[in-house]
């Protein structure tokens, strides 16, 4: 089998895979609807908007204007529609100004108009708008708090929801009587439309109380004018059943099992079996790293649930509690946790990495892992177990020269996992 010599490329041909069957370009066409009888507002927020727009201008046959807003360094040309550029993942002052302008965007629309809302993963920290009472840097301290606390993407997302005056179903409220069509790219487990950027243009059906809840189960230090908002349920958001939302229709274009299913179809075509185990994972990115090195141990060792040559596929958004001095991200600490499991398995290499191609707050998309990855290690004087107690997955892997690094890819489908086991090693750790 020619496409094993090189496990590097084929793991790096199936996250392309991943990636491309994300694009904007391919998903925007097949869900524009039909030209209303008054105006097309186009609005948005992510990581993907800037290309969602792009792909909108490309094949909407009539006229339209707008404003959408993305991560610094991922805008690209439009000639109608407003590109705004804004920080990620800690709000900034850009974001918070393009907020309060989309609000202006969509007032005093009628019900003869169309807002075409085009939202992706990181649109929670590209609209920062505080709810009234609360700062910027209100918001900046929150999001900084639940980065670092280990939370879920839900739970994050619905504290930043009764924050916000433009979250949680806000932004479509203000959009009445126009009607709204929501064009999504999932990057949350379970592809709830309500978890994608926290929710700007559906209704939210949790509470103020259930944001409470979630900043006490985490113990988070949070401004008393934060906790003043959730106690007093002056954050509400927006409900289910709200005559305001009744003509808002979504669509989901682009999601995890998609990207899955497009990398599943590269190994295939390699002549390996492809294996998708979920593309709604979560928990701390170090214990997933252990379970998956069981499975894969077991597949390598026993041939047993699957018989190798092989590769286990897997998505959703795993969590890091930073407590080391290292720079957090994910799919680099999944991986290190891999690796120091796998132990140097000599038939099992991996490969880890965001769709969006940023892995925390770094400009680097993730890594690869081969069988020498812990020998390379130790040769430099690194420390793997201290690294990954450090959260340190990030300078163990720049080390070794294995980081994967796209710049921006325009899209976000979240977390790409692939361990491909290459042959069965009848029995290895069986000694």
């Amino acid at each position: 089998m020619n496409s094993i010599k090189d496990p590097r490329q084929l793991l790096r041909r199936m996250f392309d895979a991943a990636v491309a069957s994300a694009q904007p370009a391919q998903c925007i066409p097949l869900h524009l609807p039909a030209e209303p009888a008054g105006r097309l507002v186009v609005i948005g927020a992510g990581k993907a908007s800037a290309e969602m727009a792009r792909a909108v201008e490309a094949y909407w046959p009539g006229e339209l204007s707008g404003l959408v807003v993305t991560r610094y360094g991922y805008a690209v040309p439009c000639e109608r529609i407003e590109i705004v550029e804004a920080a990620h993942p800690v709000p900034d002052a850009a974001g918070l100004a393009a907020a309060a302008r989309m609000l202006s965007v969509v007032e005093g629309l009628s019900a003869d108009d169309l807002v075409l809302c085009l939202i992706s993963g990181g649109g929670s920290a590209l609209l920062p708008l505080p709810a009234e009472g609360l700062s910027l840097e209100d918001k900046q301290q929150v999001n900084r708090e639940l980065l670092r606390c280990g939370a879920t993407i839900g739970e994050m997302n619905c504290v930043r929801r009764h924050l916000s005056a433009i979250k949680g179903g806000r932004l479509a409220a203000a959009c009445h009587p126009a009607r709204v069509v929501n064009l999504l790219i999932s990057d949350v487990p379970g592809d709830d439309p309500i978890n994608i950027a926290s929710g700007p243009t559906v209704p939210d059906p949790t509470t103020c109380a259930d944001a409470l809840a979630i900043v006490r189960r985490y113990g988070l230090d949070l401004p008393p004018a934060v906790l003043d908002l959730l106690e007093s349920g002056r954050g509400e958001s927006v409900k289910p059943g709200d005559p305001r939302l009744a003509r808002v229709q979504t669509h989901m274009i682009a999601a995890p099992q998609l990207a899955l299913e497009a990398a599943a179809a590269v190994a295939w075509e390699a002549g390996l079996a492809a294996h998708i185990l979920g593309d709604a994972i979560e928990g701390e990115a170090r214990d997933v790293g252990k379970v998956m090195a069981g499975i894969a141990l077991q597949v390598a060792d026993r041939g047993q649930p699957f018989t190798p040559p092989c590769v286990l596929l897997s998505g959703g958004e795993t969590t890091v509690t930073v407590r080391g001095r290292g720079r957090g991200g994910r799919n680099v600490e999944f991986l290190l946790a891999l690796g120091v499991a796998l132990d140097g398995h000599p038939a099992i290499h991996a490969l880890a990495a965001d769709t969006d191609g940023v892995d925390g707050q770094e400009e680097i998309a993730g890594a690869f892992l081969s069988p020498d990855s812990l020998a390379r290690g130790w040769a430099q004087g690194l420390r793997p177990r201290e690294a990954l107690a450090d959260n340190d997955g990030h300078g163990f892997f720049g080390a070794l020269g294995d980081a994967v690094v796209t710049g921006p890819t325009l899209t976000n489908v979240n977390d790409f996992r692939a361990i491909l086991i290459t042959h069965e090693t009848a029995g290895r750790h069986n000694n």
